[in-house]
């Protein structure tokens, strides 16, 4: 009876360390799913930049149900940051404890940060974590510049020929420049003094420039190029962005039309380094375009947000870019606000 009774004890303690060994292996495998591959493979190394993306998000439902879009702006930023403020407390006060840089955004629940490997599982294994994906540095792919048709080369014209090939004139002779709208733009940054852009900046008067609303720098490390770090101006480190908003906007009110819509208003985003951005710079852009701050970022105010955003996106797979998650998120959450994007797709 004896030996019976040991036998099954023996038996029950088997079951409970396999139960046990199983739901410990379950449990670690489930952290680890929820980290994308690059992040494990930048922590091996040392650290690695991240971002923490929280399991509540926003319902952002009743957003198309409102009839304008100043209510729907009020609504997306009222909705986002009261969920950031909600719940990302846990999550900043064990990265302030670990003492590692990190930034809060609300544009999705998220938060930008870096760390180590164990840090990164201590985060995964949360419960109120959904994800942690790659902050990875991605550089700016170069367009491919084929120039003007054949016929059109060695000639000067008023309008520019690519202009003239979407039928931008007889639009603009309907009486229809854009006047009325403010495009915003997200690149390498913005030459805001360029003669075909500076009549058409909304922080320029004709005669004094105030940037306040109508610029932000998300760039806050790194090299900063010829712009530094946070420039409190409008700049352009690369070129690309000045080129792309001459695009949308560009008249020097001297004959040169290179904007499609020249009657429209610019205000500008700085997500790239020198032509190298990451997925928390450009995330921060979109979020300044919700609710555009002062230039101390701060007092942000939706009824200075854009009409439309532009912005050139190719991020492959070899970037990093495996997850579409984060921005699909924070694109939908822009648009929620009654904020057209528009992007040029691989650039």
């Amino acid at each position: 009876m004896q030996n019976r009774i040991v036998s099954r004890w023996f038996y029950l303690l088997v079951l409970f360390l396999f139960f046990s060994l199983f739901r410990y292996s379950e449990g670690a495998e489930t952290w680890q799913g929820k980290v994308q591959q690059e992040v494990l493979d930048d922590a091996a190394t040392g650290s690695a930049d991240f971002l923490i993306y929280l399991d509540a998000q926003a319902d952002l439902s009743g957003a198309p149900a409102l009839g304008t879009k100043a209510e729907k702006g009020r609504f997306v930023f009222e909705k986002l940051t009261a969920v950031a403020r909600a719940t990302q407390g846990p999550i900043l006060a064990e990265l302030d404890r670990v003492g590692v840089k990190y930034k809060s955004l609300w544009v999705a629940n998220m938060v930008a940060a870096t760390g180590d490997a164990a840090l990164i599982e201590r985060l995964a294994r949360r419960a109120d974590v959904r994800g942690v994906f790659t902050d990875r540095m991605v550089r700016f792919e170069e367009p491919i510049g084929a120039g003007a048709p054949a016929g059109m080369r060695g000639k000067t014209a008023a309008i520019e020929w690519n202009i003239t090939q979407v039928n931008v004139p007889s639009v603009w002779a309907l009486g229809d420049t854009g006047q009325g709208a403010v495009v915003g733009g997200i690149d390498t940054g913005y030459d805001w003094s360029h003669p075909a852009l500076i009549d058409q900046y909304r922080g320029w008067n004709g005669s004094t420039a105030d940037h306040n609303y109508n610029w932000h720098d998300a760039i806050h490390t790194g090299s900063g190029g010829t712009c530094g770090l946070d420039s409190p101006v409008p700049c352009d480190d690369h070129g690309h962005g000045t080129h792309t908003m001459g695009t949308m906007v560009g008249d020097d009110l001297a004959g040169n039309q290179v904007g499609m819509a020249p009657g429209a208003k610019w205000i500008g985003c700085r997500c790239m380094d020198v032509g190298v951005g990451t997925p928390a710079t450009y995330s921060e852009c979109l979020q300044w375009m919700i609710a555009p701050t002062d230039t101390n970022d701060l007092n942000p105010d939706p009824l200075q947000a854009p009409d439309v955003i532009n912005n050139s996106w190719s991020c492959p797979p070899s970037e990093g870019c495996t997850d579409p998650l984060v921005l699909q998120t924070v694109v939908d959450n822009v648009r929620a606000a009654g904020i057209v994007v528009v992007v040029s797709a691989g650039n």
